[in-house]
């Protein structure tokens, strides 16, 4: 089963559950992929599926920041129970430890020295480790293993 499938399968299941925010918040989701299906007219892959989700959980976290800083609790708690109903659709993250063993065994197959290395480093490690970490957090890795 793919992903995709799998999502509409969970969303049938909270439809019948009446769990309305799990509800909205894969329909969201699902409205996402027509979203991109139609505009570029072409049929989703597990690998979009995963970026298109990703990317709703960024925008989901950059929204969050916002809501603190103008103190609308309200609105961080819809948005944090949003990306925990995206969540196990993801795959796994890597722990802190284990994106650090990475990126020193990537840049060393790169043979990357110095910060004037950061961008052969930031391209293999991107590919990588897609999915795996948010690229945030792997360019402050690798910032912290080059200086």
């Amino acid at each position: 089963m793919s992903l995709r499938e799998q999502i509409n399968q969970d969303l049938k299941a909270a439809m019948k559950a009446k769990d309305t925010k799990k509800r909205d918040a894969l329909r969201l989701l699902s409205s996402a992929f027509k979203q991109i299906e139609v505009d570029e007219r072409k049929e989703l892959s597990d690998d979009d599926v995963i970026k298109i989700i990703q990317k709703q959980v960024k925008s989901r976290n950059d929204s969050i920041q916002q809501y603190k800083k103008a103190g609308r609790d309200d609105l961080v708690a819809i948005e944090e129970s949003e990306i925990s109903y995206f969540e196990p659709y993801l795959p796994k993250q890597l722990s802190d430890e284990e994106l650090t063993n990475e990126l020193k065994t990537i840049i060393e197959q790169v043979g990357a020295t110095s910060m004037k290395d950061m961008g052969k480093v930031m391209g293999a490690a991107s590919k990588a480790l897609a999915g795996k970490a948010d690229g945030k957090r792997i360019n402050e890795c690798v910032k912290t293993l080059l200086s």
